[in-house]
């Protein structure tokens, strides 16, 4: 089926996040606001799963549910990762959780202890900094991307994550693959080098893989599994919640292959049990939502192609790079000479649209950044951008 994704869908009065609450925290901006600064799409999912979790709520009876007592859960997982990563994975090495977040807690408390140091590659997913930190009790050790402006893209720095891996106190390093906000699909080159690295100081490696269904045309994946065979000092994290719009249900996978590390996990983590919108959510995406990502991709890489247009012809102080995978742009402000809270007034409190401020993602480098999510309808997107254009054409 044809699926619309150009007419903008009210998500007011649905809890949501990012607009009822949002709505609350700032009742001043009166529903005026655009808000492109959650990881989530504004794009009804696709209709199999829809129709599925009618069937669920039909029943009438939601008790306690295991993912193991479902056969098709697990086969569904292996089947995805099988078609479209050509990844191998096995019943056994699958683990529920509830959240990607709640699983990368669980691996921080288990396998360093506090005060120890986890390596990340900033800018980053802030929600790692604050897990590292203000959950677990740890230091966070930046090992910070490099810019290659001759290239035009990102890059891991080996130098300052070997040197980063070889302190003892250092046990843990997370990666983001593909990487938010800064949309690099690493190469299995560089996630060999990694693990290499990581094996060698004998480094846990989480590799971050929620947003591996979503790449440009022309790039494929690679998952940390497939890069290396380095395995026993490896989590991979999964989910359907950035593929199918379907983070309410709470549905991620912990795959760890090796078997002392996967029982050392789930004697830490203990059972967790989702709920059956979850289960059957996931079996109805991993079978049938092919068709409906293959149109929701297109229409997304339809939006970056738009948005970079638009900045080179209107912009053209704002940096950024075309991003390989995810739905997310790194946005460079810093060449119009303002401050950090110069910029974030001028596109919050004046043009009313919400990105998300640079600092969150990256606390020493990102003060001049915005990170922008852009799957939603794309006259959404032109009016944030006609508007944020508008107030700096103004300090010109």
């Amino acid at each position: 089926m044809k699926y619309d994704f150009d007419t903008p869908v009210n998500r007011y009065n649905t809890a949501s996040i990012k607009f009822d609450k949002t709505n609350v925290l700032f009742p001043e901006y009166k529903k005026d606001f655009i808000p492109l600064f959650v990881a989530d799409m504004d794009f009804r999912t696709a209709q199999p799963i829809i129709d599925t979790m009618h069937n669920v709520a039909d029943f009438g009876m939601w008790g306690y549910t295991s993912n193991e007592a479902e056969p098709e859960y697990n086969k569904a997982v292996i089947n995805w990762f099988k078609k479209h990563h050509d990844c191998e994975i096995k019943p056994e090495e699958i683990m529920f959780s509830n959240g990607t977040i709640e699983a990368l807690r669980t691996i921080i408390n288990t396998f360093s202890n506090i005060g120890d140091g986890v390596i990340i590659c900033r800018p980053v997913y802030g929600h790692f900094n604050q897990c590292i930190e203000d959950e677990c009790y740890r230091k966070v050790v930046d090992a910070h991307l490099i810019l290659n402006e001759e290239k035009h893209t990102w890059e891991m720095n080996f130098d300052e994550i070997e040197k980063k891996c070889a302190n003892p106190q250092n046990r843990i390093m997370i990666i983001s693959n593909p990487h938010n906000p800064v949309g690099r699909v690493w190469s299995k080159e560089e996630l060999s080098k990694v693990a290499e690295i990581c094996h060698k100081y004998n480094v846990l490696l989480v590799s971050d893989e929620v947003h591996c269904d979503i790449v440009r045309k022309g790039q494929k994946h690679n998952t940390i599994y497939n890069s290396t065979d380095l395995r026993e000092n490896i989590i991979m994290l999964t989910a359907i919640n950035k593929t199918f719009n379907m983070a309410g249900l709470s549905c991620s996978n912990v795959i760890i292959k090796d078997k002392f590390l996967r029982e050392r996990f789930i004697c830490a983590f203990g059972e967790h049990n989702p709920s059956p919108f979850a289960v059957y959510g996931l079996i109805a995406a991993y079978n049938d939502g092919d068709e409906w990502l293959s149109q929701a991709i297109e229409y997304i890489d339809g939006n970056i192609n738009w948005l970079i247009s638009f900045l080179k012809d209107n912009m053209p102080k704002v940096k950024t790079i075309y991003p390989e995978g995810t739905y997310c742009l790194w946005l460079d402000f810093s060449d119009y000479g303002l401050s950090g809270d110069e910029i974030h007034n001028i596109i919050y409190n004046k043009a009313k649209v919400l990105l998300q401020d640079g600092f969150v993602h990256d606390p020493v480098y990102g003060e001049y950044c915005q990170r922008v999510c852009v799957p939603c309808a794309r006259c959404v997107l032109k009016e944030a951008f006609e508007r944020i254009k508008t107030e700096f054409d103004k300090i010109n």
